[in-house]
């Protein structure tokens, strides 16, 4: 038996693993206890132990039970990690509570997921900035987008990665490889609230620009850029409906 809270982020979730195609996974645990022992470590896991963690992973191996809140493990060995989706879940009950609180116009931040309520006073919106790859660029550099009752994350492996053997490796884990991703890449997805963009702005690191764009043209009232590293220059690829940022000019595709 769980509390209501976290079945219904179970349950998001494994609608999400389905539409993902399985990029997304609350059940990879293993893979990314692995993954950051490896990153401590500075050594990449064995194929036997990857295995072995592929082997305790996978959303089908769980039964969720609807009427009495449960949710049942087939198989041992099985271990949870919600960071792709519980932050941004995390951060719409805090804008609930505001809301109820009396303070409608409400900003939350919770690292890379930010909520937002009615905007503030004789303004359009919140005014949100936008990190990309690199560390290099000033605060004012920052591309900005103007939200109001909305949400914006951002994934991505500017600040946590690690370099093993010559190869930069995210902290990003793939349920495909068992490893740290090695494509540089950065998501920023708006939607209408952060459990929703804490969890896509993952899934598009995690299917990489291509499969991400389409992914998230498939979605309904929501948008995203995409920044990739190209010969040491940021490419943008963004959908059609993304805002148009506020800041230096850049490449669209």
């Amino acid at each position: 038996p769980v509390k209501e809270d976290l079945f219904t982020l179970f349950v998001v979730a494994g609608k999400l693993t389905t539409d993902s195609g399985g990029a997304f996974d609350v059940t990879a645990g293993p893979l990314i206890r692995l993954w950051r022992l490896s990153r401590k470590n500075r050594t990449l896991p064995t194929p036997e132990q990857i295995a072995s963690a592929k082997a305790r992973t996978g959303f089908h191996h769980l039964v969720l039970d609807p009427v009495n809140r449960t949710i049942t493990k087939k198989i041992d060995g099985m271990l949870f990690d919600l960071g792709g989706i519980a932050k941004g879940y995390a951060a719409d009950a805090a804008l609930t509570i505001l809301r109820e609180g009396g303070f409608p116009q409400s900003l939350v931040a919770a690292s890379g997921d930010i909520v937002v309520g009615d905007p503030p006073p004789r303004e359009a919106g919140w005014r949100i900035g936008i990190e990309t790859l690199e560390l290099g660029h000033s605060l004012k550099d920052l591309e900005t987008v103007v939200l109001a009752n909305a949400a914006i994350s951002t994934s991505g492996d500017t600040r946590q990665y690690v370099e093993i053997e010559g190869t930069r490796y995210s902290h990003i884990v793939s349920t495909t490889t068992g490893l740290g991703l090695t494509e540089r890449i950065g998501a920023s997805v708006i939607g209408p609230d952060a459990t929703t963009t804490d969890s896509y702005a993952t899934t598009v690191a995690l299917l990489g620009a291509k499969e991400g764009l389409q992914f998230i043209k498939n979605q309904r009232r929501v948008e995203c850029q995409i920044v990739a590293l190209c010969d040491g220059r940021e490419v943008f690829i963004r959908s059609n409906g993304f805002l148009n940022p506020q800041g230096p000019n850049h490449e669209e595709k």
